[in-house]
């Protein structure tokens, strides 16, 4: 993993990455709480969780604009206007205009905007560094991603408590102004030659989006990509809802802090198989994906039997290992067999379609959470979590995929053009 931090772009990319991400997890733990104090039921979480995932199933709408757009000044732009939206909320706070209704509306607005970031990111992985560094380059970012997300979502739930949600969407805003500064002094590669932007220029803006579109959608069919998403939506469905009902599931075991607590246990995990993926990456996907969440199922029920918080959390932790291992290697497949002017596409396409049942679990979620109690619909993760390691071991093709590095492009239907 030494190498990729001595490419200078990378290194610019991981940082702006670690600082944003730090944001984010405040400002998620802030909005999330604020809503259920504001709004006093898991409805409203539910509601929030329906509001801020919905965007993700648009995500392949951004796609064209990732492949076409100038990536630095694309990233840049997000994290300016990001910044701005979450002032709304301290200034709501002051002018004495807040209400769970401006929270509900900011959160949409700023999710929308992250919808061009992470594919914008994908996109540069592939241009700025070595097509064998890749999965060492998806392990760091996760690590920016997870390891990030696993101290300051621990230390937003104290915050909030010592000093209420509020205080944390100035320091997101600090960390959008501070990334948007790296960003702006980041050179990552274009892909266009000069003939080539010439002809995009040339070419009727609208009818070039959507040939562009139709471009990511017509390679993902028949695709492996397309196999493994099945599998995604279910347990995608089944973690919007928990994470709907998790506030008022921490509320009957502490408060802000225990659910502060809790999200770190579970990105930790991520975090913990995201470092170890490079380790595993020479085992067959099959057997990563079926043996992960099958254990990830059963150490979930164990979790929720448990009845000392440090338990728990321990068993919170072990249960999304799996989860971050297989992220970073589906995320390296892509780059390593999608063609690279399709990538910004193809990866906006799949988690669109891997996101959209979020939302509705999420609404729903929050619905069940009011009335069967939230312990319930928290237990049915565990539920997701063996449905994916069965959807695998079913289906005859997912059943012997190899390692990443010894997969037949062709039998999977991974066309190199």
């Amino acid at each position: 993993m030494r190498s990729v931090f001595r490419n200078a772009t990378f290194r610019r990319l991981f940082v702006g990455r670690l600082i944003t991400n730090a944001g984010d997890s405040l400002y998620y733990v802030a909005a999330m709480w604020l809503v259920y104090n504001l709004g006093g039921s898991a409805f409203y979480t539910g509601l929030a969780g329906f509001l801020t995932l919905t965007p993700q199933t648009l995500q392949f709408l951004t796609g064209p604009f990732v492949d076409r757009w100038d990536l630095r000044r694309l990233l840049v732009g997000t994290q300016v206007l990001q910044g701005v939206c979450v002032l709304i909320i301290p200034l709501a706070a002051m002018t004495g205009i807040l209400s769970v209704t401006v929270v509900l509306v900011v959160m949409p607005v700023v999710a929308m905007m992250n919808q061009f970031v992470y594919p914008a990111q994908n996109a540069a992985l592939p241009r700025i560094v070595n097509e064998e560094e890749l999965v060492d380059a998806n392990s760091a970012f996760s690590f920016a991603y997870q390891g990030v997300d696993t101290a300051f979502i621990s230390l937003g739930g104290v915050l909030v408590a010592l000093f209420g949600a509020v205080s944390l969407y100035i320091i997101d805003s600090v960390t959008f102004a501070m990334t948007a500064l790296i960003f702006a002094t980041t050179q990552i590669p274009s892909t266009h030659t000069k003939n080539q932007t010439d002809d995009d220029h040339a070419t009727s803006t609208r009818t070039d989006y959507v040939e562009k579109l139709r471009a990511g959608i017509e390679y993902l069919r028949g695709t492996i990509l397309v196999l493994m998403l099945g599998a995604s939506v279910i347990i995608n469905f089944i973690i919007g809802a928990m994470m709907a009902v998790l506030p008022a599931f921490a509320a009957l075991r502490g408060g802000s802090e225990t659910y502060g607590i809790l999200l770190a246990a579970m990105t930790a995990g991520m975090l913990i198989g995201a470092l170890g993926a490079s380790q595993l990456k020479q085992f067959s996907l099959s057997r990563l994906t079926i043996v992960g969440f099958g254990f990830s199922g059963f150490v979930w029920i164990a979790a929720l039997s448990a009845q000392w918080l440090p338990a728990t959390v321990v068993l919170f932790c072990l249960a999304w290992i799996p989860v971050g291992v297989t992220n970073v290697i589906f995320a390296a497949l892509r780059q390593s067999y999608v063609p690279e002017h399709l990538i910004g596409r193809v990866s906006s396409v799949t988690v669109s379609a891997s996101a959209a049942a979020m939302p509705v679990g999420s609404l729903l979620g929050g619905i069940a959470g009011d009335t069967y109690g939230s312990t319930i619909v928290v237990a049915t993760t565990s539920a997701g979590f063996l449905f994916v390691a069965l959807y695998w071991l079913a289906h005859p093709l997912l059943r012997y995929v190899p390692a990443v590095e010894d997969l037949d492009p062709t039998e999977y239907g991974l066309r190199q053009a």
